[in-house]
C-alpha cells in the first residue's frame, strides 16, 4: 500500500503555528507572556467581532514593522498564514487590505481560514508560552 507524502491542510496550519510559536520563543520573557495572552485571546475576538474588527484592533494596537510588539506580530502571523491560503498570488500583502477589498464570500472564506489557524496557535501557545498571569 503507497503512502501519500502530501499533508493535509490541517497538517499545514499546525506546523505553521508551530513554527510561529517557535520565532516567539527566541523573544524575551514579557514579549512571550504578552504574546502568548493575546494569541489565547484572539480567536474569541474573531468570533464576537469579526475578522475585519480584529485585525483593525491588532493593527491601531501593534507597530507597523516592528518585531517587538504582540499585536503586531500576531497580526503578521495571522495575515500570512491567511493570505497563503486565499489568495497564493498576493501572499505577502496586508490581509486587513485584501478583506477590505473583497467581497462577502472571500470575508467569510477568510474568516473561516483564520480561525482554523488559531485553533493551533492557540493551542501551542498553551502549551508552550507563559501568560500575563503566571
Amino acid at each position: 500500500m503507497e503512502r501519500s507524502l502530501q499533508k493535509t491542510l490541517e497538517q499545514r496550519r499546525a506546523e505553521q503555528a508551530w513554527k510561529d510559536i517557535q520565532s516567539v520563543l527566541e523573544k524575551d520573557e514579557s514579549f512571550k507572556k504578552k504574546y502568548g495572552s493575546l494569541a489565547r485571546k484572539v480567536p474569541m475576538l474573531v468570533l464576537t467581532n469579526g475578522l475585519g474588527q480584529t485585525l483593525a484592533f491588532l493593527r491601531a494596537k501593534g507597530e507597523k514593522g516592528a518585531q517587538n510588539n504582540e499585536y503586531e506580530i500576531l497580526f503578521q502571523h495571522l495575515s500570512a498564514w491567511t493570505m497563503s491560503q486565499v489568495a497564493p498570488e498576493a501572499a505577502n500583502k496586508d490581509l486587513l487590505n485584501w478583506i477590505l477589498k473583497n467581497d462577502s464570500v472571500s470575508y467569510r472564506w477568510a474568516t473561516a481560514e483564520a480561525l482554523a489557524y488559531l485553533v493551533w496557535l492557540k493551542r501551542f501557545a498553551e502549551a508552550e508560552l507563559p501568560t500575563e498571569e503566571e
